[in-house]
């Protein structure tokens, strides 16, 4: 199913929610709406899937196929939806919530009780919990749950799959393990899938594009490449991660830099390097105060010479952190991998 949102505009009362948003969904991508609370991100899924309706006072158009469905009921839009809370069906064994919309059909489409017993196998086998057909959701774990809910949306064989923050109420494993399985299981099935999500990484981890949503505005879409290393603005490159700011009049001889104004130079950790505080290439002095195991990398918290409430923030990997010996107190200095400009909110 392709969808295109065209010029859409939602009020509630005199707060206006979503203004003039444009957006074309591919058949078969995964589409993640990136955004904080607030931002506009769950009203606009709400309205693609027909839950919020586009009243007189509103503007717009939200296609499937060509045909315009802004008016029709949700019944009419041939989707599935999946909430952060499972909504699981509690005196219901795991074989009936998934069957359950099958069930409830009307009679001339509804299979028969044959057929619905080798989708609704065939479905347990998919999402990998054959053999807990007969367990009710009481007796699963959260990620487990969470599974069956989607199987449940997936029985009617929509068109359209609509995730609104399906793994918010998660552990951090599970999260992380059932993203993956989500990944593949929507590309084995190639149906359009819309993921709504403040979680920066589950939205880079996933999505086939990222929509970055602020203010009921869409601040930036692209590819999750895309969006991480050319972020269109100073909003989309804090929202997605730590970020550093200097002023180009603070930035020393050493970046190299060909006009400096008062543009603001927005840079990640790890695009910082430390080194000798002798470098000809550090663009500013700094003291380690903190450093910090963090996984994968090293967090090193360092504070300007010149200004101590000023902080800077690098993340070195392991290897790099060794080879340095880099210890607490140390005086050093701060290289950059890459600058990256912004003037007045426009990036550049």
């Amino acid at each position: 199913m392709k969808i295109e949102v065209k010029n859409l505009t939602k009020y509630f009362g005199n707060f206006k929610a979503l203004e003039n948003i444009n957006l074309d969904i591919v058949e078969g991508e995964l589409l993640a709406l990136l955004g904080p609370s607030g931002s506009g991100k769950t009203t606009l899924l709400r309205m693609i899937a027909g839950l919020e309706t586009v009243d007189s006072i509103d503007k717009g158009e939200i296609l499937f196929n060509n045909i315009d469905v802004a008016k029709k009921d949700i019944k009419d839009r041939d989707i599935g939806f999946v909430f952060q809370h499972y909504a699981l069906f509690r005196h219901m064994t795991v074989f009936e919530n998934i069957a359950f919309g099958l069930r409830v059909k009307p009679k001339k489409q509804r299979l028969s009780n044959k057929e619905i017993e080798e989708k609704v196998t065939k479905l347990l086998k998919l999402i990998q919990l054959d053999g807990f057909a007969s367990r009710f959701p009481w007796q699963l774990s959260g990620g487990q749950r969470q599974r069956v809910a989607l199987a449940r949306a997936l029985a009617v064989e929509p068109k359209v799959l609509l995730l609104d923050e399906p793994f918010g109420a998660l552990d951090a494993k599970v999260r992380t393990d059932l993203r993956r399985w989500l990944k593949e299981l929507q590309e084995e099935l190639g149906i359009t899938t819309i993921l709504v999500t403040h979680d920066q990484e589950e939205a880079l981890e996933v999505a086939n594009r990222i929509v970055v949503i602020n203010k009921g505005k869409i601040e930036q879409i692209g590819t999750p490449e895309d969006v991480f290393h050319n972020p269109k603005n100073e909003f989309v490159i804090n929202f997605l991660g730590n970020v550093n700011l200097f002023h180009a009049r603070e930035i020393e001889d050493g970046a190299n830099l060909e006009d400096i104004t008062d543009n603001k130079y927005l840079i990640r950790p790890h695009e910082l390097e430390i080194v000798d505080i002798n470098d000809s290439e550090a663009i500013i002095h700094a003291k380690v105060k903190y450093i910090q195991l963090a996984g994968s990398f090293v967090k090193v918290e360092l504070t300007y010479l010149n200004d101590e409430k000023r902080v800077v923030l690098v993340e070195l990997a392991h290897y790099e952190f060794s080879d340095k010996n880099i210890k607490k107190g140390d005086i050093v200095g701060i290289r950059t991998r890459k600058l990256r400009s912004f003037e007045d909110g426009a990036g550049i």
